[in-house]
C-alpha cells in the first residue's frame, strides 16, 4: 500500500499535552502589566511624530506655479486655420467729369492662415512678445462711372504681430 500509512497511523494517536501551571501563570502575569511596559527587543517601529518637510512642500509649490504659467502662456493659441472676410464698401461718389478716372469701389481681405509662432525675447525688451503670422490676400477693386470699366487687383501681403505677455 502506501509508505506513509503507518506515519499517518501514528500522527493520529498523538495528543496535545496539557499546559503547565506555571506557563499559565507566566501569561495572567503578563496579561495584568501595563502594554507599554513590555519590550518590543527593537521589533516594532518607534512612534514616529509627522513633521512637515518644508524643502518638499516648497519644491512642489514652486513647480506647480510654473506650470501653471506655462499653462496660461499657451491657452490662448489661435486656431491653426481660419478665414476671414471683410469687405468695405466704398462711399458713393458724385460721378468725375474725366473720362479716365477711376474711383475706388472696394477692398476684400481674406485671411487663409493664421499661425502663432511662440515666444520671442526681443534685444533690449523688458518682457517676451508672441508672434503671430498671418497671412492674407487682399483685392482692391476701382471702377470708371463714364465708361462703366473696372480694375482689380489682388496680392497676396503677410502680417506679423507682436503681442505682449505678462506673467501676471
Amino acid at each position: 500500500m502506501n509508505d506513509f500509512s503507518e506515519l499517518e497511523a501514528e500522527l493520529k494517536k498523538l495528543r496535545p499535552r496539557a499546559a503547565s501551571p506555571e506557563l499559565a501563570t507566566r501569561i495572567e502575569r503578563a496579561l495584568a502589566e501595563a502594554p507599554t511596559a513590555t519590550p518590543s527587543a527593537g521589533v516594532l517601529p518607534k512612534h514616529r511624530k509627522f513633521r512637515v518637510n518644508w524643502f518638499g512642500l516648497g519644491l512642489g509649490l514652486a513647480a506647480a506655479a510654473a506650470l501653471l504659467l506655462l499653462a496660461r502662456v499657451n491657452v490662448e493659441r489661435p486656431g491653426k486655420r481660419q478665414s476671414v472676410v471683410a469687405m468695405t464698401p466704398v462711399p458713393f461718389a458724385p460721378p468725375i467729369p474725366a473720362s479716365d478716372a477711376f474711383v475706388p469701389a472696394g477692398l476684400t481681405q481674406v485671411v487663409y492662415n493664421t499661425r502663432d509662432e511662440g515666444l520671442h525675447f526681443p534685444e533690449g525688451a523688458d518682457q517676451p512678445v508672441r508672434r503671430v503670422r498671418t497671412q492674407k490676400r487682399e483685392t482692391l477693386q476701382w471702377r470708371n462711372p463714364g465708361t462703366g470699366t473696372s480694375l482689380r487687383v489682388s496680392y497676396p501681403s503677410e502680417e506679423v504681430t507682436l503681442i505682449p505677455v505678462s506673467g501676471q
